[in-house]
Parts: C-alpha cells; sequence; structure tokens
C-alpha cells in the first residue's frame, strides 16, 4: 500500500521522519534537475536508499516508474491494483488532486528487513506528472492508539464477555495492532482468560509473571488494581514487532470481574 487518507498518530521518532523528509527533499530537487533520467539513480543502492527508507516514484495515473526497495518489483506496474480495499479509492483520489509541497500519510507494507508487513508513514510531492515519495517504518505504536485499543476492548467485554475473549485469543479479531495486543485477567482466579499474542499464557497464574529480568509485574499490577479501577503501570517486554525488550507503559481497566491491559512501547 502506497498512500490513504487516514488519521496520523504522533510521529514515534522525530529524527526518522526528519532523515525521510530530507531524503524526498534531496530527491526532487535531483529530479528537478535531471527529470526521468532520475529514475535509474533512484532505483539502485546508492545516493537514495538510506538504511530501510528508500525513494519511490509514481506517476499520476498510478503506475510505478522507480523504487529503490522491494516495491522495485511492481515498476512499470498500477501500484493501485494491489492497494487495499480501504486506500484504494483514496490513493486514486489524491492521483487526481494537484497539490504543492510535501505531504504525508500512513500506509502498510512489508519491511524488507524483517519480511513481515507494518505500519509506514510516508512524505510524498507532486512534481509535474510524477509523484515522489519515502517513507519510513513505525513499529511503535502511539499512547493514544493504546488507549483507543483499551476502550475498544473493555466496551466490547462490556457488550459480549465471552465473544470478545474468543476475538481476543484468535489474534485476529480486531484486537491485534502491530505491536498493540490486548491481555485480560480474571481478578478473582488471577489467571489470564486472553492474550493478544501468547495463547501459551491462558489459565496461568499472571500474579507470578516476571520481566526477562526477572522483576515481579503482575503482582504490583494486582496489588494497584484492587485498590482502583483503572491505572498505568510501566515494565520491561518484550516487543512482538521488534523482537527486543523495550520499556512498556500498559494503561490498565476494571470491567466487572476482569482486568483489562494495553501497552505502548517505548524506544
Amino acid at each position: 500500500m502506497l498512500f490513504g487518507s487516514v488519521a496520523l498518530a504522533a510521529v514515534p521518532d522525530a529524527d526518522e521522519g526528519a532523515a525521510a523528509r530530507a531524503l524526498l527533499e534531496k530527491a526532487v530537487a535531483y529530479y528537478q534537475q535531471q527529470g526521468d533520467k532520475a529514475f535509474a539513480a533512484f532505483s539502485r543502492q546508492g545516493d537514495f536508499v538510506d538504511k530501510d527508507r528508500y525513494v519511490f516514484v509514481v506517476d499520476t495515473h498510478g503506475v510505478m516508474l522507480a523504487s529503490g526497495g522491494p516495491s522495485a518489483a511492481l515498476i512499470g506496474r498500477d501500484v493501485s491494483e494491489v492497494l487495499g480495499p480501504d486506500l484504494k479509492k483514496a490513493f486514486k483520489d489524491m492521483l487526481k488532486t494537484p497539490s504543492e509541497g510535501v505531504q504525508e500519510a500512513e500506509y502498510r507494507w512489508q519491511n524488507w528487513a524483517d519480511g513481515k508487513v507494518e505500519r509506514k508513514r510516508v512524505f510524498f510531492q507532486r512534481v509535474g506528472e510524477r509523484i515522489l515519495a519515502v517513507g519510513y517504518y513505525l513499529p511503535r505504536a502511539s499512547a493514544d492508539q493504546a488507549r483507543a485499543l483499551l476502550d475498544k476492548a473493555a466496551s466490547a467485554l462490556g457488550s459480549d464477555q465471552k465473544q470478545t475473549l474468543n476475538a481476543i485469543n484468535s489474534l485476529k479479531g480486531g484486537f491485534l495492532q502491530d505491536d498493540l495486543y490486548v491481555f485480560v485477567v480474571d481478578l478473582k482466579t488471577h489467571r489470564y482468560v486472553a492474550h493478544g499474542t501468547n495463547l501459551r499464557l491462558i489459565n496461568t497464574d499472571f500474579g507470578k509473571i516476571r520481566d526477562p529480568e526477572g522483576k515481579p509485574v503482575g503482582e504490583p499490577i494486582l496489588a494497584l488494581m484492587a485498590k482502583q479501577d483503572q491505572g498505568e503501570y510501566e515494565y520491561r517486554w518484550k516487543n512482538p514487532v521488534t523482537g527486543k525488550v523495550e520499556d512498556k507503559h500498559a494503561y490498565l481497566r476494571k470491567v466487572g470481574d476482569l482486568l483489562v491491559a494495553v501497552g505502548y512501547y517505548s524506544p
């Protein structure tokens, strides 16, 4: 997926955004000098590839003209055909709308570093009949996105507990969003009843959960929630997207006899 008129979360890493935008500005300046001859430079490993950031170019009909990344396989093809149905119309509408200056959007694309489909933010600029773009991956969701997913899970559990627990445990029921996931603990038994990424934890004792360094996690959270209906807790945990142990900030809420939690990771 390339472009989409979707709500944008806060940039988790300003340096990444600045680097992507700088690469786009460099590409636009080069294209303004070289015209379509610039496509050759954009499509090889060189000055217009920076780690997992690369330049790609489409024309106003949606045809891929150049790419320094895995989308090079799409050169010569109408890329609107590979867009998801939710973004296909927005992409085509954007192509029809003349614009000046740099714009930005979010989309989803395969990360050639790990083979996973991940969120990506793109900066793009139209130059005549060409649209030049540079994107970067967003492995970490924002605090606002974590709170929104918690609201969704809590509301769903209040309406239909059994169906919602099944949806969370299906790992594809709308409660797993990149590195964001829901877990649910029965406050009477202290056991997991749902987990968005690790089904092996179901029916295990949450109170005995520790971080990778052995520091208690479950026990202090249970103690905190014994005194209040909602709260927050910080600990260290493995990020399912990056595969690394990172700082995590969890939002906690009671729904009846259940503890519902969603946390976001910070670099």
